[in-house]
């Protein structure tokens, strides 16, 4: 009664706050929400040779799952709603099997496939149209504040298993392999394997798919086919040796039995 009384006496109050509602649904129904989840659908399609139809990745695909819970849980932790994103976060969780806290900044068209084991801090900016695979963690080194968990930048490839961890700056374009540890920063166009992850490849030219993050050189095995092809080199060079020098002995006997 009293609310309907204030309304009566304040109209542009309640004007207010009625454009306040309307305007933070449009914004959740909007760009702010609904593009980036259409985008994430997109690119299923796109770098996923498995999805068939639409029907299939709606329910299927737990990375898509976990990504639209994300988009929900950090609207509203922007919001500074509290309990509830965490929530959130937890059930995308529980579901997917996908752990990503709701403070992390994700940006469009990012793939997770299959996601077991995926895990994004607090503080992680995942760039747009990256992908990542199960078991990725993006994380921290330590109890320190602040800034804490890595940037990723566009288009970068994140392959199985890998860590990336720390407040680490990785470049546009970066692939890291699968099982690297990554604890130091990467610049763009690098590609990046081991324990701890080494830059093995600098291509700036280099127009790649994303899904040929196989196609990783291997600097460790070319070294090997060198040496043992230096080693086998030596071993010629060794048996020329000891064949003229065996010339040379004989020589030599003969030169001294002719002498007695």
């Amino acid at each position: 009664m009293q609310q309907s009384l204030d309304s009566i006496k304040n109209p542009q109050t309640t004007k207010t706050q009625d454009s306040a509602h309307t305007s933070m649904l449009k914004n959740l129904l909007s760009g702010i929400f609904f593009e980036p989840l259409l985008s994430d659908f997109r690119i299923i399609f796109e770098r996923d040779p498995a999805a068939r139809n639409w029907l299939e990745v709606v329910f299927c695909y737990p990375g898509l799952h976990a990504l639209c819970l994300h988009r929900l849980a950090h609207w509203l932790d922007g919001r500074g709603v509290g309990f509830i994103p965490r929530f959130i976060s937890h059930l995308g969780r529980f579901l997917t099997g996908i752990e990503i806290h709701p403070s992390a900044e994700i940006g469009q068209g990012v793939f997770i496939d299959h996601g077991m084991g995926v895990v994004i801090g607090e503080t992680a900016i995942i760039g747009d149209y990256t992908l990542i695979y199960q078991g990725v963690t993006l994380g921290g080194t330590g109890k320190e504040t602040g800034k804490r968990h890595p940037t990723v930048g566009k288009n970068a490839v994140i392959g199985a298993g890998a860590k990336v961890l720390g407040n680490l700056q990785i470049g546009d374009r970066v692939r890291i392999g699968a099982g690297s540890i990554v604890l130091q920063n990467i610049p763009s166009d690098c590609t990046v394997v081991g324990v701890p992850g080494r830059i093995i490849s600098r291509n700036e030219s280099a127009n790649l798919s994303p899904l040929e993050h196989g196609k990783l050189p291997d600097v460790e095995a070319t070294v090997i086919r060198s040496l043992l092809s230096r080693i086998e080199q030596l071993e010629k060079q060794l048996q020329t040796l000891r064949q003229e020098l065996g010339v040379e002995t004989r020589l030599i006997a003969s030169v001294q039995e002719r002498r007695d």
